[in-house]
């Protein structure tokens, strides 16, 4: 992941919420003066022998609970909120800091285990090995009490770290600091002459004019550890270094370390800072994992992990004041489109739920727009009575001509619509209400890695009066579905492809190309997939949907037409000719009476708009947006 050489980024696993407020307390100090942020991790754990994806409904349980520890922080830390599933805890933790770029680890520490091989238990005793970066366990609470803090130093590679962190929690708490370090020769002997206090002699110049008090003195004890003991009698944590002895055999932390945080009961925080990675232990494990799985099982453990993590519920992103928050905090607007094609049996009651819910008593969206394709029933009218600016899609860019569909209408909207983010819902549904957009919109402002949401819900299937609970999406079900799980695995997770409700960043929305008919929803998957990656998408669950059911005659021409759109990619994907020249006419079954049949050629074809960013009349008027909106915000109130 790119990121600014000084964004400074702070992984915070929360594995215990009573630990949450120390470890947070020690991210916001580390993060004083510095631009970046913090990033508070859950680690659903997965047994082996089970699938990554039935971490699903506990992701979204750990992702509730992760909410509330936001109340801890001031305002305006930079906090980013992410669960991710592993099979173990620690490569869950150790993964997520190497694809977020993190400077510094905080683990909490429960305290010492009673399984000898696993001294602090196999979080820490695996991470510790082999940090992926800088790491500060924590022991214990009471931080935001200390006024006396305890740095005993020897000048080894991880006192630098130290004494950063112990400045940090001063500055942060008013507190002072005290840095021992204890001479290994006789009493009496100066400073530095022994070979054992060679180390210390370059550290002592990073002393010099800070606000610390310095006390070097032969051991009294004969014990280094018992002399650190001796000393925090008298403060209130303790800030050391992990450390190692030679001829000892090492552990995480080291054996003064260990010792020392065994016997005390004040809080204990131990540093050690990032050594390369072991590249030879990393490949072997690689060769290991290869060699024990296919191919295809480790496509299905990264789908299965992509379900558990990407997949949400509306109900998470519900309290619509914490989703304003994000949206101002990051400095983004969204527009929602609501394309339309005779729908006034739905349109003002969705117009009207959008509009009163997002408009008027939250401002979340900043424009709601009706893209027509032309409607010859009473939808413009019923849109522009609501207030509503309503554009028929044939009038924008005319100059590039037009066509039918859908997929038309919304690649022209992305012209229309000004926001960061553009939502997308039909105007079909008959049960509409307010989660079919924050619970496309709340992923995108929660996660940034996130650019896609796709929604997904229950289809009831309606026959004349009859209502079946199940039975709807039946083009998902029996051709989408089936040809992504063949062809392009990877989105094989994707509940609802075809859904009509979704959302994305206009950064990602204006560089892929869009189909202009039915095969609008699966062209958008395949490309965003192709081009920004599995992580890119996420999907979220608006419950039920109820809407107009077509007939089959009309689902047979629109799966027609997503086949087209697969066979296009997998020959774009393989460079190669599946077929020469693709059929795009369908010998449609008519039939005049019961025993009377002839077959109607009907002509079904996607056309494929270019990325939108490629037209210059685009390019000029998002120029001019933005000229707008620089200007409007430097004027003097």
């Amino acid at each position: 992941m790119l990121q600014k050489s000084d964004d400074y980024r702070i992984l915070v696993t929360i594995a215990d919420l009573q630990m949450a407020p120390e470890l947070l307390a020690v991210a916001t100090a580390m993060l004083q003066g510095r631009q970046g942020r913090i990033l508070a991790l859950g680690i659903v754990e997965v047994p082996e022998e089970k699938s990554l994806s039935e971490g699903a409904a506990l992701a979204r349980e750990y992702r509730a609970s992760l909410d509330k520890i936001i109340e801890m922080l001031e305002d305006q830390v930079d906090l980013r909120l992410m669960v991710r599933v592993s099979h173990q805890i620690w490569q869950g933790i150790v993964d997520t800091a190497i694809e977020e770029g993190c400077q510094l680890l905080l683990l909490g520490w429960r305290g010492f285990t009673t399984t000898p091989e696993k001294i602090y238990g196999t979080t820490i005793d695996e991470i510790m090995r082999n940090p992926p970066c800088d790491v500060v366990v924590v022991k214990g609470k009471g931080l935001a009490s200390c006024r006396k803090i305890l740095l005993p130093v020897r000048g080894g590679p991880y006192a630098e770290l130290s004494l950063r962190l112990a400045i940090a929690l001063a500055s942060k708490f008013s507190a002072r600091i005290t840095i021992t370090h204890t001479v290994g020769g006789p009493a009496g002997e100066a400073i530095g002459q022994t070979f054992g206090d060679q180390p210390f002699l370059a550290f002592r110049e990073l002393l010099r004019d800070l606000p610390v008090e310095m006390r070097a003195r032969p051991s009294t004890t004969g014990s280094i550890e018992d002399d650190i003991l001796e000393e925090a009698r008298y403060h209130d944590i303790i800030i050391m270094g992990a450390t190692a002895r030679f001829g000892h055999t090492p552990s995480a932390l080291g054996p003064i370390a260990e010792t020392v945080a065994r016997r005390t009961d004040k809080p204990i925080l131990i540093v050690k800072t990032r050594r390369p990675l072991d590249l030879a232990i990393y490949r072997r494990r690689v060769e290991q994992t290869e060699a024990a799985q296919s191919a295809g099982q480790r496509l299905s453990t990264m789908v299965d992990k992509w379900f558990a993590e990407n997949t949400f519920h509306s109900r998470e992103f519900s309290d619509i004041s914490r989703l304003i928050e994000l949206k101002q905090k990051q400095g983004l607007t969204i527009s929602l489109g609501l394309p339309a094609l005779n729908e006034e049996k739905t349109i003002g009651n969705i117009i009207h739920t959008m509009k009163s819910e997002f408009m008027e008593r939250y401002p979340l969206l900043d424009e709601i727009v009706v893209i027509d394709s032309g409607s010859t029933d009473a939808t413009v009218r019923i849109a522009t009575r609501l207030g509503l600016p309503v554009y028929l899609h044939q009038d924008i860019l005319s100059e590039y001509g037009s066509y039918r569909g859908k997929g038309e209408a919304l690649w022209k909207s992305l012209y229309i619509l000004k926001g960061d983010i553009i939502a997308w819902i039909d105007t079909d549904i008959e049960n509409i209400h307010p989660g079919f957009v924050y619970g496309i919109i709340g992923p995108l402002l929660k996660e940034p890695k996130i650019s896609y949401v796709k929604g997904f819900y229950r289809r009831p299937l309606k026959y004349g009066r009859k209502v079946w609970a199940t039975g709807g999406g039946r083009v998902t079900e029996l051709t989408a579905r089936p040809l992504f799980n063949l062809f392009f695995p990877e989105l094989s997770g994707i509940i609802q492809p075809l859904s009509g409700e979704y959302a994305g960043r206009r950064t990602v929305l204006e560089r892929v190309p869009f189909f202009t008919g039915y095969g609008v929803e699966t062209g958008l998957l395949l490309d965003i997939f192709s081009k920004f990656g599995l992580q890119a998408i996420a999907q979220s669950d608006l419950q039920e949907r109820i809407h107009r059911n077509q007939s089959l005659a009309a689902l047979s021409q629109m799966s027609f037409a997503i086949i087209q759109i697969l066979v296009k990619r997998l020959e774009d994907k393989h460079r190669l000719r599946l077929l020469e020249d693709i059929h795009k006419s369908m010998k449609l079954i008519r039939s005049l009476t019961e025993a009377d049949y002839f077959l109607e050629v009907k002509e079904i074809a996607d056309y494929e708009r270019p990325p939108i960013i490629t037209l210059r009349e685009y390019r000029e008027r998002r120029k001019a947006l933005r000229g707008a909106a620089a200007t409007r915000t430097s004027r003097p109130d």
